[in-house]
């Protein structure tokens, strides 16, 4: 049974099994609009919200979305909430207020309130500090408004970009997720509101990246990339929950599984908060999997296996496992474990104390104040990629300022296409067509004329012209745009994706692609605007990294710069515009690859020699872009490698490395600690991320950076499936991306410590490249790692 306090066990004490089970469910008081799979179907025989009441007459475990279904006003969504937990204190025999979700993965999903950049722009940022920031701002707004739990940040690492979430991921390399993801984690809970890891574990794995498609990852696959950002959160996060994934593993679902949601999350992790059901999972386990006979054999295997609360509502728990406890099919021991952890979650957010809701609820309520939209604004401009540029960028360096700009493409004036699927204004608001947003969020046509004021300049004259559709096969605006640019100094295209669920848009929950070519007849488009010979800034605004090797790299007339948001959010327009002018000197980098073609995938830099490209096969998968890419408009070098030899008690080594900033403009350089595992008992990654450290570098200046990396780092699960660090030579290397060139470096031995000690005796500076390669030797027998090891790298930056 959980570690409770006498409080909770006294109240668990006096609960009859239908209070038991209510407090183990939610309530979904509207539905508007399909925002879940399967939705419609799911839900046909939920009470009305007007029986309320009667609902809840043995209490409610969570009341689902309040502010997140359907637009509401705040400040009167904030007093019906109010009043309804002072029923519930009220009315209910046991008095226990419901547990209120909502979801919060580009900000509090809420009518009016801040949207933030995606995730996978919080990955191309490459700044936790500045996520965590975010996050603790989104929780200060849930936390005013009466809620408890947000079901952020997702944690799946992604393994192929045809699958729809892909935005919603952070990148494909766990380390990266696990420390953006942890700092997210912390700011919500640092506000007062529970983090909601999702999804545990291997959703991103499915095959051909189709949602809900089988995982056939095996256990060293699921244990060394889908489980260490999920470790991470936990152990250094704190996180206080988790939501399961929908698809099975090796024809498992993981929603049955009791090895992962008991087994390695609570037994091997320490885990001891509360694992909630992913919408409709329990049901699920009957309807998709085909594992339960009926609702009251899915609400077994789940509450078993180790899912204490059913989300959205009590299709399963509620009456199907009361029969089933009744007729002794069921332990009500395993009922009784999930209602303390749940009743342990609600003390521990003040749920159980006798003045709750006694205060006043909110009235002056501001979801979208300067602060939020500060933070909004500098994540955007952090997070936009710098593919590639042939001189045209920026603008305020032209030698004579664009006096006509024509901005182009269907994404150019639309501010729907800076948000991602889980922004409330595509996940709800795509419902109530007509309905005002309730935030500014100017598009980047309307964030141009401020930039250029921004970067110093003159305004230009701004000629729109849309071009054609997201999605369609439609050429008719094709004219406009070809005289629009005819007629410009410069054109900027911006074209991408439409966020949407279930076949409504081009990406996002549901909608997964056969294809990475841009959607629609937008290739088409660009070309055209190309080949009038006016310079062309291409700005992609998309949920996942798409195959535009024709505009990187290809043979004929080509864009002059290439830039890539992943849906930037309400500061995105003002970003990209920012970028463009010169106001912004970006400083994004991939966190993902970029795809050479759709045929190549799935692909992830962190392969072994045999998955990249070799002689053996005719199929050439090297990423058009690589993981850590990103160009600035200043040059770094990086010089002086020096790996040092630590106390051999401590477990970890130094990389020192000097960064310096040779341009003349002011910048910030992601620089990236890679490493390799030169011989291993398992077949391991020719590259894996360390280390990262934004750089802040005024032109001449430099820093010397130092990472403290615990061998831990290079831990994997041997064939014994242990997780191990094995002795031997593993190579460490300062790079720009995961494909930086290297200069193979001499070793020194050292006779004192685990590793050996060294400086580089070569470097090759390239913009882009610069990086160092050196040899360093892990000595003594096998080393076994603690589960609850989640490997963190402490990094220092000094001025010199």
């Amino acid at each position: 049974m959980p570690q409770v306090s006498e409080r909770v066990r006294a109240l668990h004490a006096r609960m009859t099994l239908e209070e038991k089970l209510a407090q183990l469910v939610g309530y979904w008081l509207d539905q508007n609009g399909t925002v879940a799979p399967l939705q419609s179907e799911m839900a046909a025989g939920q009470r009305p919200s007007s029986e309320v009441r009667d609902v809840t007459r043995d209490g409610i475990g969570h009341y689902t979305r309040v502010y997140g279904t359907r637009p509401v006003d705040p400040a009167e969504r904030a007093a019906w909430l109010w009043a309804e937990q002072r029923r519930l204190k009220r009315e209910t025999r046991l008095g226990i207020p419901a547990l209120v979700h909502e979801e919060c993965l580009t900000g509090l999903a809420a009518w009016q309130a801040a949207t933030y950049p995606t995730p996978l722009a919080w990955g191309a940022s490459f700044d936790p500090d500045l996520v965590h920031d975010a996050a603790r701002a989104i929780g200060d707004s849930m936390r005013q408004l009466g809620i408890h739990q947000g079901l952020a940040p997702v944690l799946d690492v992604v393994r192929d970009p045809r699958w729809g979430r892909v935005d919603e991921c952070i990148g494909e390399d766990p380390y990266l997720v696990g420390t953006i993801g942890t700092a997210f984690v912390r700011g919500l809970q640092e506000a007062g509101v529970h983090a909601t890891l999702k999804h545990f574990a291997g959703h991103s794995g499915s095959r051909s990246g189709r949602n809900h498609a089988p995982v056939s990852a095996g256990p060293r696959e699921l244990a060394d990339l889908y489980l260490p950002p999920f470790e991470m959160a936990i152990v250094e996060g704190g996180a206080r929950s988790v939501m399961n994934a929908y698809n099975d593993l090796d024809g498992v679902p993981v929603a049955s599984s009791e090895e992962l949601l008991t087994g390695i999350l609570r037994e091997q992790w320490g885990f001891d908060g509360v694992v909630v059901a992913d919408y409709f999972a329990v049901a699920f386990l009957q309807v998709m999997h085909g594992v339960a006979a009926d609702r009251g054999d899915a609400a077994a295997l789940a509450l078993v296996a180790g899912i204490d609360v059913e989300l959205p509502a009590g299709d399963a728990y509620l009456q199907p496992l009361a029969d089933n406890v009744r007729a002794g099919a069921v332990d009500e021991a395993y009922v009784d474990r999930a209602v303390l952890r749940a009743l342990a979650q609600k003390e521990e957010l003040g749920l159980l104390d006798p003045d709750v809701f006694e205060d006043e609820p909110p009235t002056d309520i501001d979801l979208d104040p300067p602060r939020h939209r500060e933070l909004a604004r500098r994540l955007a401009e952090e997070s936009v990629v710098l593919l590639s540029n042939t001189g045209v960028l920026p603008l305020n360096q032209w030698a004579t300022p664009p006096t006509r700009v024509a901005v182009i493409g269907p994404n150019a004036d639309r501010a729907q296409a800076l948000m991602g699927c889980y922004s409330f204004v595509n996940h709800v608001l795509a419902h109530h067509p007509g309905q005002p947003f309730g935030f500014e969020i100017p598009t980047v046509a309307e964030a141009l004329g401020a930039a250029f004021d921004r970067a110093g300049m003159a305004r230009p004259e701004l000629v729109l012209a849309e071009g054609c559709s997201v999605e369609g096969e439609d050429t008719a605006g094709f004219a406009d745009a070809v005289n629009a640019a005819e007629g410009a100094d410069v054109a900027v295209v911006v074209v991408g994706d439409e966020a949407g669920l279930f076949g409504r848009g081009t990406v996002g929950e549901g909608n997964d692609s056969e294809t990475l070519e841009l959607p629609g007849v937008q290739t088409r488009l660009v070309e055209a605007v190309v080949a009038t010979g006016t310079p062309v800034v291409m700005v992609l605004l998309t949920g996942r990294p798409y195959a535009v090797g024709w505009a990187l790299d290809g043979d004929g007339v080509r864009p002059g710069a290439v830039l890539q948001a992943f849906f930037p959010g309400e500061g995105g327009g003002s970003a990209i515009a920012g970028v463009v002018t010169g106001a912004v000197n970006p400083s994004g980098r991939l966190p993902v690859s970029m795809p050479r073609s759709t045929g190549a995938q799935p692909y992830s830099y962190l392969h072994p020699t045999l998955g990249g490209p070799s002689d053996v096969t005719s199929t050439d998968s090297t990423p058009l872009r690589p993981f850590g890419f990103g160009l600035s408009y200043t040059r770094f070098v990086h010089s002086d490698l020096v790996v040092d030899a630590a106390v051999a008690s401590s477990g970890t080594f130094t990389a020192t490395v000097t960064v310096t900033n040779t341009g003349s403009v002011a910048g910030t350089d992601t620089v990236q600690l890679y490493g390799h595992d030169v011989l291993g008992s398992v077949a391991r990654p020719v590259a894996a991320l360390l280390g990262y450290a934004r750089v802040e570098l005024e032109p001449g200046a430099s820093s010397r950076v130092t990472y403290s990396v615990p061998t831990t780092r290079f831990a994997f699960s041997d064939r014994r499936m242990v997780r191990v660090v094995e002795p031997g030579d593993v190579e460490v290397w300062v790079g720009s991306h995961a494909e930086s060139s290297t200069a193979r470096a001499s070793a020194q031995e050292s006779t004192g410590g685990v590793i050996s000690q060294h400086r580089a005796t070569e470097v090759r500076a390239v913009p882009g490249t610069a990086t160092a390669r050196a040899v360093v030797s892990i000595t003594g027998e096998v080393h076994e790692v603690m589960a609850a090891d989640a490997r963190t790298v402490q990094v220092t930056v000094v001025g010199i």
